[in-house]
């Protein structure tokens, strides 16, 4: 009964603590939803506005060229007041969508998947937070609630990664796979975590069923699950829009071709702008495949922890996607707590956190310095998203070689405590 005083406590103080910080500062949201830090041209609350206003006009969202986001958006959206009006309840439905995704955080801890796997079992397992601790640390980080207020239609991404962890930790595999087929008809890029994600749910039926399945057709079962959602939301966004290749040019087309080169807080931007326009095809292959390139690696190396996999992967997508956002960081960071027991054995934090820090501090005083100040150029934002990237990326690296020596630690438990040199 403690605990559900707890959940209802730290619940409760986020939304009210959302909704203090809109009736105080009513032009907040309107602030944070203009800057590049936390809104992009696939999940801003601007465009999603301008295509809202031409869908219920009965004019295709996609003819001004302004919005790239799914079109089963505008049904929901159009459903609630006009925000300028009354922005309550739009607000509302945020917060309501971050409390969701604590809630599947909470589900995630509890599950122990984190420490105790099939394969697995972590040395310090002992060491960790309660599901709540981690609601609280995603809850209440500033990147989480700058992007709830901002209106940022990536929370509906994160509902949908998150939901497809959880309802893989907790072996609904078909559910899973629904929830990862909603992110990905969102984003895309969510489609990278099928792998680690159908390995995760294999795991769990390998707990408790009496005969192991077939791996390579439980995998293409699964797939096509996947692939049937997709379809499915395909097909509705088809009788929104009518006109099926020009909201996927619109949408997918948006996120692989790159044509919007608007400053954000990620790798691309700068380089695609600096980069001869005959060479543009070949790099934005080379980028992509980077992306993807990890997927592998990163499964095969840590095929006994696919939870940590997919934690990983979330940290790849927020350093090394054509459009990250703050957004993109705040869910990677919810997952860092369900590994309080890989935090003794990470090395460079201190690094990390200062160099996080620093950038987020610095990066909007460089992107003013730049467009309303004058005594600046593209240079000097570009160079904190630099450092930003630098921080994700030690905090990255640290948290998979701590994961690494735990494996190592499991395998030779008489060696717990040595140095260990690469050589």
């Amino acid at each position: 009964m403690a605990v559900d005083r707890r959940t209802v406590g730290v619940f409760g103080a986020a939304f009210v603590l959302r909704l203090l910080l809109i009736c105080l500062f009513p032009s907040l949201p309107d602030l944070l939803t203009g800057r590049v830090e936390v809104s992009t041209p696939v999940n801003s609350f601007k465009r999603l506005q301008e295509g809202l206003y031409l869908y219920t006009r009965n004019v295709s969202p996609y003819d001004g060229g302004v919005f790239h986001q799914a079109p089963l958006l505008l049904p929901l959206f159009s459903l609630l007041p006009g925000v300028q009006s009354n922005p309550i309840p739009t607000a509302i439905l945020y917060f309501l969508v971050d409390l969701v995704n604590a809630r599947a955080l909470v589900t995630i801890s509890e599950s122990g998947q984190s420490v105790q796997s099939q394969l697995h079992s972590a040395v310090r397992k002992h060491i960790r937070w309660d599901g709540v601790s981690v609601a609280a640390w995603f809850l209440f980080n500033p990147f989480t609630i700058a992007t709830c207020l901002a209106r940022s239609t990536s929370v509906f991404t994160t509902t949908g990664i998150l939901f497809a962890v959880s309802n893989a930790v907790t072996g609904n595999s078909v559910n899973a796979m629904l929830a990862l087929g909603f992110a990905s008809y969102l984003s895309l890029y969510p489609a990278l975590l099928f792998v680690p994600l159908v390995l995760l749910c294999f795991d769990q039926r390998l707990q408790s069923a009496n005969k192991p399945p077939n791996g390579i057709i439980y995998g293409l079962q699964h797939a096509g699950i996947l692939l049937a959602s997709i379809a499915g939301l395909l097909g509705l966004s088809v009788l929104i829009t009518g006109n099926f290749w020009e909201f996927m040019s619109a949408t997918y087309g948006f996120h692989l071709l790159v044509p919007d080169l608007t400053p954000n807080v990620g790798l691309w931007w700068y380089f695609f702008i600096e980069m001869f326009d005959s060479f543009r095809e070949f790099f934005l292959g080379v980028f992509w495949l980077h992306l993807a390139s990890y997927v592998g690696g990163l499964t095969m190396r840590l095929r006994r922890q696919p939870l940590f996999v997919v934690a990983s992967l979330l940290g790849v997508f927020a350093i090394f996607k054509p459009y990250p956002s703050i957004s993109d960081a705040s869910l990677y960071f919810a997952t860092l707590p369900l590994y309080r027991h890989l935090f003794p054995l990470m090395r460079y934090t201190f690094f990390a956190i200062s160099a996080i820090l620093y950038s987020s501090l610095l990066g909007p005083a460089f992107y003013h310095l730049w467009i309303y100040a004058g005594s600046g150029n593209a240079n000097f934002f570009y160079a904190i998203t630099l450092v930003w990237s630098l921080g994700l990326s030690i905090l990255l690296a640290d948290s998979i070689f701590a994961a690494i020596r735990d494996e190592w630690e499991q395998d030779h438990p008489d060696a717990q405590g040595t140095e260990v040199k690469q050589v």
